[in-house]
């Protein structure tokens, strides 16, 4: 759903530049309370991720693929302020490197892919997790009705954009029509990601999960040969989930899991067009398509200029744009949580 340039005005891009702009500061201040020591080093990593996952189209129908958007993914593991501002820098960094999205179209990509994701993923994410049963399974399931939902949601965000700011004559209703159809069905593709992901996770980290905070188990007893629920002790309910795994165990297995996936995975992606770009062919949206600023950068279309071997040049494009999206999104955090103002209220120092 990368939006390149030309599809929309100028006026309705620097609308949503302004939109976009403003998100990022809102996030930027909402990121301090989410982000601490702990976490801070799995956002960059979530970005990281994000940017390894989406070079792995999958075939969806009729010679259409899709990718991952990631709003989902990172709002439930590192917070919605935080999201934002993962995939923002995700879709900057593929911008600028990979000419990915185009420049002038920056603010509508932020808009439809960063903030409509992650917003709406994480409404719905929020009300299923009061709804259903508290648990592991719960947070797994209500991720991927929250992934699900928020594909078709982007796509609803485009055709409106393109409806007010569109530079060609196509029926509204037809582009909605094709845009949410084919999105629909890329969603499960990125809910069974999400999920896949969340419950890992929370399988070895529930204690870094933003969207797991509070999740709690009954203490376990052997009663003849049974596992029972212990007497909880006076003044405590449950007791905490624990760790299974150090947190530099954990930012490293995700490196080299998006590492793998960027630099070899991706080679074995499907080739079919995405979402977007099969509906604007099919409807003549992309006949005012403008060449990317970034067209001759040595990283253009995801290969390295002047490798001839075409999985080398994927591959090293694919590892290449996961250590800088990691350097990047690392250094915005570290900065976003050290600029994160202490809790000196008279309630926080009570219990000293």
């Amino acid at each position: 759903m990368h939006v390149p340039d030309g599809f929309i005005n100028a006026p309705t891009s620097a609308v949503t530049g302004v939109v976009a702009a403003g998100a990022i500061a809102v996030s930027l201040r909402g990121a301090r309370r989410e982000l601490d020591e702990r976490t801070a080093p799995l956002a960059g990593l979530v970005a990281a991720f994000i940017f390894a996952v989406q070079m792995l189209n999958f075939p969806v129908a009729a010679g259409t693929s899709g990718h991952l958007l990631g709003g989902a993914l990172a709002a439930i593991l590192v917070g919605p302020y935080t999201g934002v501002l993962c995939v923002s820098v995700v879709l900057l960094m593929q911008g600028i490197l990979f000419a990915d999205g185009g420049l002038t179209a920056l603010g509508v990509n932020i808009t439809d892919m960063a903030i409509v994701t992650t917003v709406v993923s994480y409404a719905v994410f929020r009300v299923l997790v009061k709804l259903l049963p508290r648990g592991r399974r719960s947070v797994t399931v209500a991720s991927f009705v929250a992934a699900l939902l928020s594909v078709p949601a982007a796509a609803v965000a485009f055709t409106l954009i393109y409806a007010v700011g569109g530079t060609t004559d196509v029926s509204i209703g037809k582009v909605a029509t094709a845009m949410i159809g084919v999105h629909v069905l890329i969603g499960i593709g990125e809910a069974a990601i999400t999920a896949l992901t969340v419950g890992a996770v929370i399988a070895v980290r529930p204690d870094l999960v933003h969207g797991a905070r509070g999740l709690e188990q009954r203490l376990k007893l052997r009663v003849n040969g049974v596992l029972v629920d212990a007497p909880a002790p006076h003044g405590a309910r449950t007791a905490p989930v624990a760790a299974r795994t150090s947190r530099r165990a954990l930012w490293i297995t995700g490196l080299v899991t998006s590492l793998v996936l960027a630099g070899f995975v991706s080679f074995y992606a499907s080739s079919n067009p995405d979402g977007l770009e099969k509906v604007a062919h099919d409807k003549g949206i992309d006949s005012k398509a403008e060449k990317h600023a970034s067209a001759d950068s040595p990283l253009a279309d995801y290969g390295v200029e002047d490798v001839e071997n075409a999985r080398l040049s994927g591959g090293l494009a694919g590892v290449i744009g996961v250590g800088v999206t990691v350097v990047a999104g690392s250094a915005v955090f570290w900065t976003v949580r050290r600029r994160r103002t202490p809790d000196v209220s008279p309630s926080s120092t009570s219990a000293v």
